[in-house]
């Protein structure tokens, strides 16, 4: 006889989640009466879609999420009784938990990451693709019974302020309370997002399993995952999203990188407007003039330092609007507007410090979640760079195992390359005060940027929105811990959307042209820049970096109000001499030549460099790409007679 399943409360919520055993085949039905059930009935094709999917992973319970703190107290206790998380010392980090991975869950893993659109050419060259129909078989044979012995969580989800025109809804149904918790910084979780879902609205499904079903009797890991059978699968036309097999963040937290991008960036391109790997920051000039700005770099390159600078300069002031993500629509008054979709920091925990940003370091006091990085001997946390030397005694690495400084060269670092930091938004001192704005704050700037220890120099601007686009499409950047893969290796990463754009990249360019030209009024749109913090010389950083980029950011905002700061070069604008703040800066005349230097030997086999890699999108290459391409090409050949 089969018997119905309900919600878990709170009170059997610990009891049930890590321990069950199943008894009997059962119909993993809803009851109206449960709680959230009647929130669930109110849109009946959101429960047929839980109904259907509890059943088909034979999930033990079911639990949605109401986002309340004694809930996620609960989950927290699950999550300590597993060994999945464990709390450091509330004196010195109140209310915040490290985890530890299973070592080979670690990073994104592009290579089991798939676009699956029904023709192969609409995911393009940059993206892995699989037909839709095979996909979904595999994926059938992966999701059966994969959450037996476990509860299905159900998380719905805002990207972005609640009720906002901009914001989007997502459900994600998960097996790991891990996620659960994570989902609640980093979005906004619960009843109020399905109070605005209401009856028939739209979400994005979301589907993650760790892929590791518990049979009876059977004992768990700390850290359940299935590496082996790893997918992390969208479907841009029908809008979904299926990861299995891990539990690290980008994989599984499907908000992040799976939904606000990929799957966004699809929907911005049928309706119009931009979903982009940037962060976004205010900036206000002495006087309390007010610009914003989006910059774009690949992980782990400084976005999050440079979305929480504090400028060195006298009477400057940054403000944080988000670390990661931005959407951009053109509002009704011409401007460009931008919105963070997320609400919580998931930021690279190696090389931040209170020396390159202390702002983070502000923001992960209190209610923060650790993973990978090491425990220190009195209950704290620390990484590489985080200070000059380890604190002393004996550490306990990531990987769970005794470290001492000595250590290091057998053992390898105290804390992963990849660790994280999982931090709520609203704990940043420097948050901006529209951060949270339904309508956006508007974008005077882009930026773009990335790793290069050469040839780029220190700031330059383009000429103007399709020359900024061809900029933006040529970035590359040494490759990052973030991903999978030989670190240092030079890489063209588009915009900073290699790993995250959900079709073919060559598109993906001629949308962000047609943007601009369908713009009304150019004049109220955003320059394009181009920052490298990173050129060296004998192994030497040239530029100090971390606050002293407000100096580049103070040249930009000087720009985009017209100042006449500025020289023309064959690859755009750079700042005149002397036209870039170094009062109090000890860079010598020298260095600074050498920071903003245009090469135009170097750019020309930048220039072919290029053409190799523009051939890959094939017909899908913008003729306005390729145009910008020539004209650069044409004009270092002139600088070089």
């Amino acid at each position: 006889m089969f018997s119905a399943v309900g919600l878990i409360t709170s009170k059997n919520l610990h009891r049930t989640a890590y321990t069950a055993t199943i008894t009997a085949r059962r119909l993993y039905a809803l009851p109206a009466n449960a709680i959230n059930g009647a929130a669930l009935n109110k849109h009946p094709k959101l429960k047929q879609w839980v109904e259907d999917k509890a059943k088909f992973f034979k999930a033990d319970n079911v639990h949605v999420i109401s986002g309340t703190e004694a809930e996620n107290k609960d989950l927290i206790k699950i999550l300590e009784k597993s060994g999945t998380i464990e709390q450091l010392n509330p004196k010195l980090r109140p209310n915040s938990f490290l985890a530890r991975t299973d070592p080979k869950d670690v990073a994104r893993a592009e290579d089991s990451t798939f676009i699956c659109s029904k023709d192969k050419k609409d995911a393009g060259p940059t993206n892995n693709w699989v037909n839709p129909s095979e996909m979904r078989q595999r994926l059938d044979k992966l999701f059966a019974g994969t959450m037996r012995g476990r509860t299905m969580y159900v998380i719905p989800y805002s990207m972005g302020p609640i009720g906002s025109p901009i914001s989007r809804i997502g459900v994600e149904v998960t097996d790991s309370p891990y996620v659960a918790v994570s989902m609640r910084i980093m979005t906004r979780v619960g009843q109020p997002v399905l109070d605005v879902l209401g009856a028939n609205g739209e979400f994005v499904p979301c589907v993650h399993s760790i892929g590791a079903p518990l049979e009876a009797g059977a004992k768990d890991v700390p850290w359940p995952c299935n590496t082996k059978e790893r997918a992390i699968v969208h479907f841009p036309e029908t809008r979904e999203i299926w990861s299995f097999g891990s539990g690290y963040g980008g994989n599984s937290l499907l908000g992040k990188k799976c939904f606000a991008l990929r799957i966004a960036s699809v929907i911005a391109r049928d309706e119009g407007w931009l979903a982009e790997h940037m962060l976004i920051l205010g900036i206000t000039d002495p006087k309390g003039n007010k610009k914003y700005i989006a910059a774009a770099f690949p992980s782990a390159c400084g976005k999050t330092n440079l979305a929480m600078l504090q400028p060195t300069i006298p009477g400057w002031k940054v403000e944080c609007v988000g670390d990661d993500i931005a959407w951009m629509k053109i509002g009704a008054d011409g401007t460009l507007r931008a919105i963070n979709p997320e609400n919580g920091f998931f930021g690279v925990a190696p090389g931040t410090s209170m020396k390159t940003n202390p702002n983070a370091m502000r923001s992960i006091e209190k209610n923060a979640f650790f993973t990978n990085v090491a425990k220190t001997a009195d209950g704290d946390v620390w990484w590489e760079e985080l200070s000059k030397e380890p604190p002393t005694g004996t550490l306990t690495s990531w990987l769970g195992k005794p470290w001492t400084a000595a250590s290091a060269k057998t053992d390898g670092p105290a804390a992963h390359p990849n660790s994280r930091f999982t931090a709520p938004t609203v704990q940043c001192p420097i948050i901006d005060p529209k951060w949270n704005d339904p309508e956006g704050v508007p974008i005077s700037a882009i930026v773009f940027g990335g790793r290069r220890p050469n040839l780029v120099p220190l700031v330059y601007e383009a000429n103007n929105w399709q020359h900024g686009s061809f900029i933006g499409s040529a970035v590359s950047s040494e490759k990052t811990a973030a991903a999978e893969g030989d670190l240092g290796v030079l890489r063209h990463d588009p915009f900073a959307m290699l790993p995250f754009c959900g079709y073919n990249m060559g598109d993906y360019f001629g949308h962000w042209l047609s943007v601009g030209a369908k713009a009304k009024d150019a004049s109220k749109l955003p320059k394009f820049f181009h920052v490298n913090w990173f050129r060296q010389e004998n192994g030497k950083f040239l530029w100090p970096g971390f606050g002293e980029n407000s100096r580049v950011l103070k040249w930009i905002f000087q720009r985009t109000n017209n100042e006449n700061v500025a020289r023309q070069t064959p690859i755009g604008l750079v700042p005149a001499e002397g036209a870039l703040d170094t009062t109090g800066l000890d860079v010598k005349p020298e260095v600074m030549k050498k920071l903003l230097e245009v090469n135009p030997a170097g750019w020309l086999n930048e220039v072919a460099a290029l053409r190799k890699y523009y051939a890959t999108f094939g017909e899908a290459l913008p003729k306005g790409i390729k145009a910008e391409l020539d004209a650069l090409e044409t004009r270092l050949k002139a600088a070089s007679k």
